[in-house]
């Protein structure tokens, strides 16, 4: 598999020239300027693309081209949107950028409720706890109905919790939950914002009414009408699964298992229409076994990121190390490497280190972590060629 980075731009604090010494051979990357919605265009994915090449790496692939929230519940504006994606699309084959990672998820991308939770060895990664969650959705969002998608012992755990919460910490859960982990690529809301509570509070009512059948029906549209532009011009699509793989704050989710995926897949059975394997989303929900997804749908998989997560009592889990947890990342590489041996993959998140500080500037992308991970993935990966080759 080819070994790739996300890497923010231009103004991304960890280099090409970074990337290029520690044995990244693609970029993972995107026009990150550009508002969501307009249109990409030769000369702005050329230059990026030029850029990137001068420091002999490849632009391997788009992540992300953004699907707009009018997109996904339907609104009066989608055939326009539509349209305009259509076109960057075809910019971005002619350019030679074939593959783009994106996601369906309406209005909220991944969620955790602490991006630096430590660990013994004073190293730190991404959590996600569901009292805490709930806290959010009960107390500070006020979501209409919340109380149903929790347990009672759920509920008297958040009871509990609001005695003791301080103001700082109910602005922390607010800054993480939907500023910072939606707001540093392309987000819906951003650091900055007045009142981010009630911007959420207007998206999520957009989706009022919007139950799966009607979001998927919705995504059914999107890529029916853009794959002949994806067959043109050789655009692969590759969905994110939704992160974590499961309902959350009354919205509907559509890529959280293999029915889900198999779902997708054959609504629209095109070549072109794939998955993007994203092993620390899929092993958050102990529902998966991202060994037999892989086995499944390897031929319709078009971008790897290797990443794992352990799942921990409650509903809680945490991104774990690379060699451990749910994710059983060297299964996953005996897997692709017989059945899809091409693909781009990234390792993904990891620990943020000692030196990190002033390099992973956004949340859970370290650079020291990733390269350790990076390093592992490699180990990893000269295993299993010598299995193949022996």
């Amino acid at each position: 598999m080819e070994k790739t980075w996300r890497w923010f731009g231009k103004k991304d604090k960890i280099t090409l020239d970074m990337l290029r010494q520690i044995g990244v051979e693609g970029i993972v990357t995107a026009l990150h300027d550009v508002p969501n919605g307009e249109i990409w265009t030769e000369e702005a994915i050329n230059d990026l693309k030029t850029y990137i090449e001068s420091y002999g790496l490849r632009w391997s692939v788009v992540e992300s081209l953004p699907v707009c929230e009018a997109i996904k519940y339907a609104g009066p504006e989608r055939e326009q949107l539509i349209e305009n994606y259509k076109v960057s699309l075809a910019n971005l084959g002619k350019c030679g950028v074939k593959t783009v990672c994106y996601n369906f998820m309406p209005v909220i991308d991944w969620i955790r409720t602490d991006l630096q939770h430590p660990w013994a060895d004073g190293t730190s990664s991404l959590y996600f706890d569901r009292v805490r969650f709930a806290y959010f959705d009960l107390r500070i969002l006020g979501r209409e109905g919340a109380e149903k998608d929790y347990s009672a012992e759920e509920l008297a755990k958040v009871a509990e919790l609001d005695k003791t919460i301080t103001e700082a910490e109910k602005d922390d859960l607010i800054d993480t939950i939907i500023v910072k982990t939606q707001g540093f690529v392309n987000g819906n809301i951003k650091e900055g914002d007045k009142n981010p509570v009630n911007i959420f509070k207007k998206l999520l009512a957009l989706y009022k009414g919007i139950d799966r059948d009607m979001l998927r029906e919705n995504m059914r549209y999107f890529l029916a009408a853009i794959m002949p532009v994806c067959e043109e011009y050789g655009v692969n699509m590759c969905v994110h699964p939704d992160d974590p793989p499961f309902q959350v704050l009354g919205l509907p989710r559509i890529v959280t298992n293999e029915a889900d995926i198999a779902w997708f897949l054959n609504a629209v059975d095109n070549p072109h229409n794939g998955l993007t394997f994203c092993a620390g989303s899929l092993s958050a929900g102990e529902h998966n076994d991202t060994r037999e997804l892989a086995k499944k749908f390897a031929k319709r998989t078009h971008f790897v990121h290797l990443r794992s997560t352990a799942a921990m009592p409650g509903g809680n889990f945490i991104e774990s190390s690379h060699l451990t947890g749910r994710g059983h990342l060297i299964d996953l590489i005996r897997i692709f490497e017989k059945e899809n041996p091409k693909l781009p993959m990234r390792v993904d998140h990891g620990r943020m280190m000692l030196g990190d500080e002033d390099k992973g500037y956004n949340p859970g992308y370290s650079f020291h972590g990733r390269m350790l991970a990076l390093a592992q993935v490699e180990g990893m990966m000269a295993v299993v060629q010598d299995e193949i080759n022996n």
